[in-house]
């Protein structure tokens, strides 16, 4: 592994920690669940370092995208405590929130100007989504579908908890 692999190792790896520590010790739930959305960005960049760029998109759209909108979704129903704008907005997170800006700009750009050529492979190794979604959508289909009816079923849960407590 050359310096800058190492480098890129390190950093989404300190960057997935520290936003964990920040999830785990966020009082209020929506600043928690942004953190948790940074941890899974963060997870995706190591595995695209791994060699498996489509297990890092399916993190992104399928972690920090489908199951934490709705994680949100439900917390805004239920209006689980006030913002933490105030915290948001101090020098410190700012300063913050800009080093992590050029360190990641500058990984990228490093990225750019040392960009490997790309090794040709097979044409059957190419395709990597339809080994997955066939074993998804015939062996695991039963399983693929429970877990969207529990997901529902917590859905429709959230919805009549935010009923019951409006109404009282």
């Amino acid at each position: 592994m050359n310096g800058f692999f190492e480098f890129q190792f390190y950093l989404f790896s300190l960057l997935a920690v520290a936003s964990a520590l920040l999830f785990v010790t966020r009082k209020n739930p929506v600043p928690a669940a942004l953190w948790l959305v940074n941890v899974m960005f963060a997870l995706a960049g190591l595995y695209v370092m791994l060699d498996a760029p489509f297990i890092g998109a399916i993190q992104v759209l399928v972690y920090a995208g489908a199951i934490m909108v709705v994680f949100v979704f439900v917390v805004m129903l239920l209006n689980l405590g006030h913002s933490e704008i105030s915290d948001l907005r101090s020098l410190g997170s700012r300063l913050g929130a800009g080093l992590v800006g050029i360190a990641l700009l500058a990984n990228l750009l490093v990225a750019q100007r040392n960009r490997l050529p790309r090794v040709p492979s097979s044409p059957a190794s190419d395709n990597v989504v339809e080994p997955v979604a066939a074993s998804l959508f015939t062996d695991y289909l039963v399983a693929f579908e429970l877990t969207s009816l529990v997901l529902l079923v917590a859905v429709i849960g959230a919805v009549l908890l935010a009923k019951k407590r409006v109404q009282a």
